[in-house]
């Protein structure tokens, strides 16, 4: 059964370490904030101006003004600060952002990521993600595995725009999680009840499947 974007910002935030600055793309990476594991203390910074981001608020607790980089109102956690994009742009362009999460359209063997633009096609545009992909060291990205047609998004080359070369090294769709190494997408989990054929015939790009495939807990 594929997973639900909760689900799926659920397995991302297994991922968050303890005094992690994190940046959350627009889509389903902003509902990691709502999964932050118990325990640990991470910092979500937000592309606009916003360092010590918390999870989406109640309806008592919805300030209009307060908003992340997708415009949708969120918190702001204890010890949290504001300044303008600027300053924020430099802490992304200077890599103090040790985890990325960001969504895109197609991604390929080499880390290649297409996430901003389809000809023909109205899309919000580029944002941040060209300099996120660049300054950031860890990325993972979150999508679906193929599109609304079958076409799988896991590809040998990418047939979109780029919005940076060789930046990815991990992929969380709603069927698996993936790690690109060595020109290869390499299987590590895959989502309950799923089968490693249909993800296998799904996947277009080279995909090594080791003996044993473990399914994602949550």
């Amino acid at each position: 059964m594929a997973l639900s974007r909760e689900q799926l910002a659920q397995r991302v935030a297994q991922e968050l370490q303890d005094g992690y600055y994190v940046n959350l793309g627009i889509g389903i990476p902003t509902l990691v904030a709502n999964y932050v594991p118990a325990g640990i203390e991470v910092m979500l910074q937000s592309e606009n101006g916003l360092l010590g981001m918390g999870p989406f608020p109640t309806e008592a607790e919805v300030d209009a003004d307060l908003i992340n980089a997708g415009k949708q109102t969120v918190t702001m956690a204890k010890g949290a600060s504001l300044f303008d994009s600027a300053e924020s742009f430099a802490m992304i362009r200077g890599g103090h952002v040790d985890l990325t999460v960001l969504g895109a359209f197609e991604v390929d063997v080499n880390g290649n990521i297409a996430s901003y633009m389809i000809p023909g096609k109205l899309i919000k545009g580029m944002g941040g993600a060209m300099d996120l992909v660049a300054g950031a060291d860890n990325i993972i990205v979150t999508m679906t595995h193929a599109s609304k047609h079958g076409d799988s998004k896991l590809l040998s080359n990418c047939t979109l725009p780029l919005t940076g070369k060789g930046c990815i090294k991990k992929v969380l769709t709603d069927l698996a999680f993936i790690e690109i190494k060595d020109g290869k997408f390499h299987l590590l989990e895959r989502a309950p009840g799923v089968s490693v054929e249909e993800i296998a015939k799904l996947t277009a790009g080279e995909l090594v499947i080791p003996s044993h495939v473990s399914e994602m807990k949550f």
